[in-house]
């Protein structure tokens, strides 16, 4: 993704750490993380040695992932990093047109570089579990979105279609791209029409819809160095099937947690329950057709992404990796007629 930093300067941030919340800066680094193009992230580190995450969001509205992480931490869940409070108490700060908070800073690895021990599947489920069964207050589900099995991505990877036929393309990226995608055209329909199909179908049934974290991939499970857990970035939380979080394990999303052995371990802990095959399958193929989408607008409808081009490139190829996304999606659907 094409990672910027947000038009806020350094100056002004280290100056509104050192007077809201009491942290005199020795040095401020941004860090390249995340896909938000809204949010930049950094690492303060204060004169006291003590670390600190610091996170700049466009925008002046109440943070739904800080409402969402206090939720869950005072309902007993620990695997969650509260924001660090204002010297006026508050767990955000408004400042220009950004938000910014602070967290502290969690020194370890995330689960894309780093393999989850037995015993960590096991308390990933456990937790996620947690989170399902939460009652999320109606003030707070008010401020969510609710699943509504849109087309919206649908549509966009079906005017890419229109976008490579119309041509011409010149940027080399954009050329190798157009020539996998239609190496590829036969996978990709499916996926689409597929999704089409599915959540079709779902939106005839009366699912249950819990707190769902929406985007829990190994890279948003931080394992510090005491080998604990913690469930980070809360977004972009909805209200949905279970199954909107479930479809990570054993997904394969960046061709990690893929293989049968953790999925066992996870719902180890996680208990007893019924999974909707239905909507696993749509959650994976509708997952993939927004990557599609987003990349591929990224790509071949814009020239942005400057020198992350070529990792782009390569994070849409690698989709299609044996025991990849792809693969476990169709694979997951097959089930459907067994």
């Amino acid at each position: 993704m094409n990672i910027k930093k947000q038009s806020l300067s350094d100056q002004l941030l280290i100056s509104c750490l050192n007077t809201n919340y009491g942290i005199e800066v020795a040095s401020l680094t941004f860090l390249a993380l995340g896909a938000d193009m809204n949010a930049s992230v950094y690492k303060a580190e204060g004169h006291n040695r003590i670390s600190y995450f610091v996170k700049v969001k466009r925008g002046c509205t109440d943070d739904i992932s800080v409402m969402i992480a206090e939720l869950l931490h005072n309902a007993g869940i620990k695997q969650i990093i509260l924001p660090i409070k204002t010297t006026h108490g508050q767990s955000s700060h408004r400042i220009e047109n950004f938000t910014l908070i602070v967290y502290p800073f969690v020194k370890g690895q995330d689960g894309f570089n780093r393999s989850l021990t037995d015993n960590e599947w096991i308390k990933l489920g456990k937790t996620l579990r947690q989170v399902h069964e939460i009652d999320v207050p109606l003030s707070i589900q008010n401020q969510i979105r609710k699943e509504i099995y849109s087309s919206n991505w649908r549509e966009v990877v079906r005017t890419l279609y229109i976008h490579i036929e119309a041509g011409p393309i010149e940027n080399e990226i954009a050329l190798k791209l157009v020539a996998f995608i239609k190496k590829n055209k036969r996978a990709i329909h499916r996926l689409v029409d597929r999704a089409e199909q599915l959540g079709q179908e779902l939106k005839g049934q009366s699912c249950k819809f819990v707190l769902c974290h929406s985007d829990i991939h190994g890279g948003n499970v931080l394992i510090d160095e005491n080998d604990s857990i913690f469930l980070v970035d809360w977004d972009d939380p909805i209200m949905a099937p279970k199954e909107r979080d479930l479809m990570f394990i054993g997904g394969g999303v960046a061709n990690v947690w893929n293989k049968e052995h953790e999925k066992k371990l996870f719902y180890k802990g996680y208990g007893i329950t019924e999974v909707n095959l239905i909507a696993l399958a749509y959650y994976r193929h509708e997952r993939i057709v927004e990557d599609i989408a987003v990349l591929g607008q990224e790509l071949l409808v814009t020239m942005d992404g400057g020198d992350h081009r070529p990792e782009m490139y390569k994070q849409f190829v690698d989709m299609f990796e044996p025991n990849g996304v792809v693969d476990i999606a169709f694979k997951t659907d097959d089930e459907l007629v067994k």
